[in-house]
């Protein structure tokens, strides 16, 4: 008969784990020093973001040939949104990696995976802090201009703050000029030119009915009047088309910020794990 292995009773248990059980009771993460770096990353990102937006207001000029271009302004912030990245999150990942918990008999291997989840952490939870104030204040400027734009039109009675509105104005304009016989024509000439930017093209009954209000509001021909709304209708579709390119590489840019943040933050946290765990106990 075997006889059954019997272990000596001075056999070593590591520190933190019961006998039996091959846990300890810490966490693997550092939820305290997770948060610090994340709060210290989202108060720098802010920072750098009216520190940007001022530099950004004092290059841009209304006069013709001053200041910055379009262009230059474009790619100036896309470089200032990358180094704002880099910067938050490296103080973040570094704060991190430097206040969270030294752990004890754990491996090499798992302490680097631990720092860089902690970087990592501490990115996401900057982003959701940041995303969030962002969104608030957001939502705050359009309900102050939504304020601002409706008292403008029961005020005044133009309305001209929709997007549109330079647009079908141009489109009703009369050579020479004729008194106004109304607001009520605008709206609808701009729902219309809504509706058409939203299916693509605009319907032959819509046609026909700009094409005579054209004629009725402007003095000019049928064939004037027909041009006057393709031609028109052709700017709205450029503006539109403008903008949606221009918020697509904007989108783009702004990811590719983002992963260089996460990247750094979860570089930036190892170094602050290793200088964390290099210091001597005193």
């Amino acid at each position: 008969m075997e006889q059954p292995i019997s272990f000596p009773s001075s056999l070593h248990v590591p520190a933190g784990v019961e006998s039996g059980r091959n846990e300890a009771h810490s966490s693997g993460v550092s939820w305290a020093a997770v948060a610090a770096g994340a709060f210290a990353a989202a108060a720098l990102s802010l920072a750098l973001l009216a520190l940007g937006t001022g530099i950004g207001f004092s290059a841009v000029s209304p006069w013709a040939n001053d200041g910055a271009s379009a262009s230059a302004i474009g790619w100036t912030a896309i470089g200032w949104l990358v180094l704002m990245q880099i910067i938050a999150s490296s103080v973040g990942g570094y704060l991190a990696g430097r206040l969270r918990t030294k752990w004890v008999n754990v491996h090499t291997h798992e302490v680097y995976f631990r720092d860089t989840a902690h970087g990592f952490l501490v990115w996401a939870l900057c982003l959701v802090i940041t995303g969030a104030f962002l969104t608030s204040a957001a939502a705050s400027m359009i309900g102050g201009a939504e304020r601002a734009g409706a008292a403008a039109v029961n005020g005044s009675g133009q309305g001209q703050s929709r997007p549109n509105g330079y647009l079908v104005d141009t489109l009703l304009r009369a050579t020479p000029s004729r008194p106004d016989q109304g607001n009520a024509t605008h709206a609808e000439v701009a729902l219309i030119f809504a509706n058409a930017l939203r299916e693509g093209s605009i319907p032959s009954a819509d046609r026909t009915y700009l094409a005579k209000v054209v004629a009725e509001k402007t003095g000019t021909s049928e064939a004037e009047s027909q041009r006057r709304v393709d031609d028109t209708f052709a700017r709205a579709q450029q503006t539109a088309d403008t903008a949606r390119k221009a918020i697509a590489h904007s989108m783009y840019w702004t990811f590719l910020a983002l992963l260089i943040g996460a990247f750094v933050a979860t570089f930036a946290a190892t170094i602050g794990g290793k200088q964390r765990d290099r210091v001597p106990v005193v």
